[in-house]
């Protein structure tokens, strides 16, 4: 009954031109309408989802043509590498949004071993978070895994003392963490980030690209139904050598 209910809703609320439901039964529909407002509410949230979807694949093309270099990068910070799906995340350490975020990153990567999370240096917000970003390029770094990561992310004042505060915490000497972060290779990355932001658009932190989505801003339901799209579409892409 409520299926039928439903689709008599969503027939009303699309405002089709189809045949119109009898009057009783449209009694019932509008009666059960009121009696659970919540359906009415639902829908409308379905219907701006949906609405959500179609615009983050206005950028589809552009998504395909960098894939390789989005998804397949092997400098980058990756978790899950074998995951079968990929999220990929342009973020900064210092971007306050980006903060806010992480802890459902990482969750959505201990919940979701299918998915792989790749993360792309984007460093806006200042000097500061040039250098956490050319730090957590280094080598030493980036085999600490996850932990230093969020660490990183934590802290809210991250800043030069901050960041070798977290390198001695794992046991990393700051000067040659630095040393290493100095490399020309880890500045032509950031640059290459940087040039691939710019040519799909992206004007700040953080951004996610799932499938053919790209999300603007810090809108995780956003992130979860593009990722339950992908999974029903089977956008699919077999894992290359773990990165």
């Amino acid at each position: 009954m409520k299926a039928a209910l439903l689709l008599a809703a969503a027939v009303v609320l699309a405002g089709c031109q189809q045949q119109a439901p009898d009057a009783a039964f449209g009694a019932k529909v509008r009666a059960y309408l009121l009696e659970h407002p919540e359906v009415i509410e639902e829908a409308v949230g379905k219907l701006q989802q949906t609405r959500m979807l179609e615009q983050a694949r206005a950028r589809a093309s552009d998504i395909e043509r960098y894939r390789e270099q989005l998804e397949r990068d092997p400098r980058d910070f990756v978790v899950n590498p074998n995951g079968a799906f990929t999220l990929v995340q342009f973020f900064d350490y210092r971007c306050g949004y980006c903060k806010v975020v992480a802890p459902e990153i990482l969750k959505l990567a201990r919940e979701n071993p299918d998915v792989r999370v790749v993360f792309k240096e984007f460093p806006i917000f200042g000097a500061a978070s040039d250098s956490a970003a050319r730090i957590a390029l280094t080598p030493q770094v980036k085999a600490k895994g996850v932990d230093l990561h969020q660490a990183m992310m934590a802290d809210r004042g991250l800043d030069e003392a901050a960041l070798d505060a977290h390198l001695r915490r794992v046991g990393l000497d700051p000067a040659a963490v630095r040393r290493a972060a100095s490399s020309p290779g880890i500045a032509a990355q950031i640059q290459e980030t940087r040039l691939l932001a710019q040519a799909l658009g992206l004007e700040g932190t953080p951004a996610f690209i799932v499938g053919d989505y790209l999300i603007p801003g810090a809108d995780m339901n956003a992130v979860r139904a593009a990722l339950a799209r992908v999974r029903a579409g089977g956008l699919k892409k077999p894992p290359s050598a773990p990165t």
